[in-house]
């Protein structure tokens, strides 16, 4: 783990006791949450507000997300150690990370190039063992599932098939779902081969979730 200095580590206490303030109460994810060096994944503009409760532009023109945003999807994964849990949208890196630090086996898939390269070698020189993908996150990554868990860190008006499909029976997917301006948390239980138990949990606002590979002109 890379070392921080004691003003990082008293901000970011001061930001687990707001996110219970605001009702997160899940020990398991405060406790993950506050082990992660939210700073390290923040461009330099922001490093200052790097333990605020707000999302902020990353690379690619997209969003580290909130911390509150985290923990709640976190929270509706509802993790064991060892599950086998599959991300879409690795973006910062910063989700990856909480989960890794519950114990969770991370697959994690990016259509930004720029965002995949960032992601690997920071959650690398952290000790994160990660599964990392360049891909399009509609397809998922059936050769290694299923999962007990797969979340979504972008919004899409339709959840893909191919997504649920990837997961075992009795695993949770959790979603943004609805337009571009605001979504509702959808939480998706697959109970059967075709039966999904549904559930909402709140609005949010998320970029959207798109097909393909970003900038697919350029080499790896």
């Amino acid at each position: 783990m890379i070392e921080e200095s004691f003003e990082a580590k008293g901000k970011r206490k001061r930001l687990i006791e707001e996110l219970r303030s605001k009702g997160i109460s899940d020990e398991r994810v405060l406790e993950a949450m506050g082990r992660v060096q939210r700073h390290l994944f923040m461009d330099d503009a922001f490093l200052r507000h790097a333990y605020q409760d707000k999302a902020f532009p990353i690379a690619a023109g997209q969003t580290i997300s909130q911390p509150y945003t985290v923990a709640v999807q976190t929270i509706l994964l509802n993790v064991s150690k060892r599950d086998k849990v599959l991300e879409i949208g690795t973006g910062s890196g910063y989700q990856a990370a909480v989960l890794a630090e519950m114990g969770v086996k991370v697959y994690t898939i990016e259509r930004q190039r720029e965002l995949y390269r960032k992601a690997q070698i920071i959650l690398n020189e952290m000790g994160y063992r990660i599964h990392f993908f360049l891909g399009d996150g509609y397809e998922g990554q059936p050769h290694y599932g299923p999962y007990d868990g797969i979340i979504i860190t972008a919004a899409t008006a339709e959840v893909p098939e191919k997504l649920l499909k990837q997961l075992r029976i009795g695993g949770r997917l959790v979603v943004p779902r609805g337009e571009r301006d605001l979504q509702v948390m959808t939480l998706f239980v697959r109970r059967g081969e075709d039966d999904y138990e549904i559930s909402n949990h709140g609005n949010f606002v998320f970029v959207p979730m798109l097909k393909g590979i970003a900038n697919n002109n350029e080499r790896d």
